[in-house]
């Protein structure tokens, strides 16, 4: 009965949530106001999206964590320890003993080795986290293996830097969920892939108990957690405008909002009731240029379009307090992590650049945009800039699940999109904006590269030799050269790095921005 209960109550929570409802949120209860159209799925071995990242990071757990002050500090969660062979070609992880899923279910290396075996064998969107050192359907098996009730052997292709291989572990794909559980639900070999894209089988704070599309996500305390979390239940209700967030916030009748524009930020955090909390992320914003496209697939082209963009005028009105001017592939922190901005908006020099390129009179070009009031606005602003150098953009709107799909399927023109660090190494951005080791249409790997038709050998190379360099100044030089190429030649607009905002009730302590979206975090949050 408890499942049901939780959704009574949240379907009664929603229902109260509108303008001029007055409804407090339980003091055991964190209500949180979002926009999460972009949830595919809730299997950790299909989750590729910000929203079900965040929610997956504080149900799941992973082999390893990292310090959320001090990313450099990994530690060991369901990992007790490690050891790296003297070939550097094997990992041998011993894993904690006593802790359980949600289910009851003792969590053991069993578990493990088939969370990570059951990623590469679905082979689903982020599953080349764990494919990149070399695993593949056919010989996952033989190279993850299972040497004790609480022991397990991860063999790679070659000796990667010890540090990337770690971080890749503390990535959503590496979740671990209950092998018996699951397999209760499978059908017909799909290693309960169905019964997953909805449900829950996992280890940590919270259980997931319900997800509605563009409604709410509800879940409960895990009691078999190690540190079980001070609130019993988190509601997340699919609120898309953000002045109904607002709105909400200031009535009390949710305890959090998370897209507030900056003119509501500003309203709420004069207000003694709310506080706002900020942290710089990792994500980028940019866009994607298909060079399916032949007018985008021109080198002038490309440059052109990176000389009509506002950057400055964006930073500071439609995005001011969410972002901050970046165009590196790496985010500010990282390591090799290029700051420079060498572009910014200058019209003659498109035109110039657009003329060498055959297209003095401009040409017209579509861009896929969701539509949320942030990307809606970033769009509208770049076609008035792009209108400036003769470039016609028609812009498609559309859902988070419908511009991704068609984004996936490199069917779009142009994309504007936000692309956040599955892991905190380098090479998590590098490997995706840098590197396209098959350019076909039926290719396995699908990277940002791939999806916008960048075929790339001689840097996808350089970007795979980056992963075997173990002296860190080294890797760092590797990685700034690749940040500068892909400036000047890639396929990619990227202009901001954000910063993320959230809104809430005094009351609410202890909810935590990380540095990733799934470091989010409510483990410990409470309400006094």
């Amino acid at each position: 009965m408890k499942h049901f209960r939780s959704l009574a109550l949240a379907a009664a929570l929603f229902a109260a949530a509108v303008p001029g409802a007055k409804a407090e949120t339980p003091d055991d209860t964190l209500v949180i106001a979002w926009q999460f159209d972009d949830i595919i799925s809730l299997d950790p071995a299909e989750v590729f999206e910000f929203s079900s990242a965040e929610m997956i990071g504080n149900s799941y757990e992973r082999l390893i964590g990292y310090d959320l002050e001090n990313v450099s500090d990994m530690f060991g969660v369901v990992a007790e320890s490690w050891d790296v062979s003297e070939d550097g070609k094997t990992i041998t992880f011993k894993i904690r003993e006593g802790k359980k899923f949600a289910s009851g279910n003792d969590l053991t290396a069993e578990d493990v080795v088939f969370s990570l075996q059951r990623a590469v064998k679905l082979d689903l969107s982020p599953a080349f986290i764990l494919g990149q050192f070399g695993l593949t359907k056919e010989n996952v098996e033989e190279k993850i293996q299972q040497t004790g009730d609480y022991e397990l052997t991860f063999e790679m292709d070659q000796a990667y830097a010890p540090t990337f291989v770690l971080y890749c572990m503390t990535a959503t794909v590496a979740s671990v969920v209950d092998k018996a559980l699951v397999m209760e639900h499978e059908q017909d070999g799909d290693l309960g892939h169905e019964w997953m894209k909805t449900n829950y089988a996992g280890s940590g704070p919270y259980a997931i108990v319900n997800w509605s599309a563009n409604q709410a996500v509800v879940l409960e305390r895990n009691d078999n957690y190690s540190e079980p979390a001070p609130l019993a239940r988190v509601i997340y209700q699919h609120v898309p405008e953000g002045s109904t967030q607002r709105l909400l916030l200031e009535q009390g009748d949710v305890d959090i909002a998370r897209n507030l524009s900056p003119e509501d930020l500003a309203s709420v955090a004069s207000r003694d009731d709310i506080k706002v909390e900020s942290n710089v992320k990792g994500a980028v914003y940019y866009l994607g240029l298909n060079q399916k496209n032949e007018n985008l697939a021109k080198p002038e082209v490309r440059q052109a379009l990176k000389y009509l963009v506002d950057y400055e005028a964006i930073a500071d009105t439609i995005m001011k307090d969410r972002v901050k001017v970046h165009q590196a592939f790496l985010p500010e922190g990282f390591l090799g992590a290029v700051n420079e901005t060498p572009f910014a908006l200058d019209v003659d020099k498109a035109k110039e650049l657009l003329a060498e390129a055959g297209l003095a009179d401009g040409f017209s070009v579509t861009m896929d945009t969701r539509n949320t009031p942030d990307i809606t606005g970033m769009a509208e602003a770049i076609q008035q800039t792009f209108a400036q150098g003769g470039v016609d953009l028609e812009i498609i709107p559309g859902d988070g699940k419908q511009t991704l799909t068609k984004y996936r399927a490199r069917q779009h023109d142009i994309y504007i999109g936000r692309w956040g660090p599955d892991y905190q190494d380098p090479h998590t951005n590098a490997d995706t904006f840098a590197a396209n080791p098959d350019n076909s249409d039926d290719a396995s790997a699908k990277p940002l590269a791939w999806r916008n038709a960048w075929d790339i050998p001689e840097l996808t190379e350089k970007t795979q030799s980056a992963v075997l360099e173990s002296d860190p100044d080294a890797r760092a030089e590797i990685y700034e050269e690749l940040q500068r190429t892909v400036m000047d030649e890639g396929p990619f607009v990227i202009m901001f790095q954000e910063i993320e905002n959230a809104a809430m009730r005094t009351k609410v302590e202890n909810f935590v921005l990380g540095p990733s979206f799934d470091s989010n975090s409510f483990a410990q949050t409470s309400k006094n």
